[in-house]
């Protein structure tokens, strides 16, 4: 049976990850959640006082990559992958806003990408792969056979995540959580390697008015197209 790959890039807080988890269930792939390897190369960084509000030790981090081991394992009760750093189940923690407001910052470290987007290919060199995050389509996989690009305003997206981090029991407040999603998007599309920019090729979703059904059903069609069915 032909298999693809498909990529979904775009903007933080655009319901990425819960879209790219809906295809591989249906389509039996395998799904990778880049932002969570960043998150969990962050998490390292915070937990070695390598990174912080206003201060990042660069070079320390670089020296540090080689020691950062990064796995996703199937958790079968919960129905996804959780992220594992040096063995450790950091998927609750990678999710703060605390992450949140630094994950960008570390993104930025060419070496860090150069490390997460070799890990990124070999995951998917056998098809079959749903990835979320920045620069697949763009950078990871720029001949995946469907790209989509997730968009929605600054301040829908700020409410989504404001809502699943106070379900969480998160102490945030709206305004916090709006201020970190637009600097991560001032920092994610003026970045000097790989800023976030919409492939040539791929297909813009505005999700601000759609609900999580109606997002599936459109690119489920898009992916049926490109599957021949």
């Amino acid at each position: 049976m032909k298999k693809i790959t498909i990529a979904l890039d775009g903007f933080s807080s655009t319901g990425k990850s819960t879209l790219a988890k809906q295809l591989a269930k249906e389509l039996g792939y395998v799904y990778v959640d880049t932002g969570a390897m960043y998150r969990g190369i962050t998490y390292y960084a915070m937990q070695h006082d390598l990174v912080s509000e206003n201060h990042l030790n660069k070079e320390g981090l670089i020296k540090e990559l080689p020691l950062i081991s990064l796995k996703f394992n199937f958790n079968e009760g919960l129905g996804f992958a959780e992220m594992y750093v040096n063995g450790e189940n950091v998927e609750q923690q990678i999710r703060t806003i605390e992450v949140s407001r630094l994950v960008s910052k570390v993104a930025e470290i060419s070496e860090v990408r150069a490390k997460l987007v070799e890990q990124q290919q070999a995951m998917g060199k056998d098809k079959g792969v749903v990835m979320d995050g920045r620069d697949i389509g763009t950078v990871v996989f720029p001949d995946a056979e469907l790209k989509l690009f997730m968009t929605a305003s600054s301040v829908t997206r700020a409410q989504r995540r404001y809502d699943e981090l106070i379900e969480k029991g998160q102490q945030v407040s709206f305004e916090e959580v709006l201020q970190n999603v637009e600097e991560r998007d001032y920092i994610d599309t003026h970045r000097d390697d790989s800023p976030l920019v919409k492939a040539d090729d791929a297909i813009e979703i505005d999700n601000s008015s759609m609900s999580k059904q109606e997002q599936f059903d459109v690119v489920i069609t898009l992916v049926k197209e490109k599957l021949g069915k």
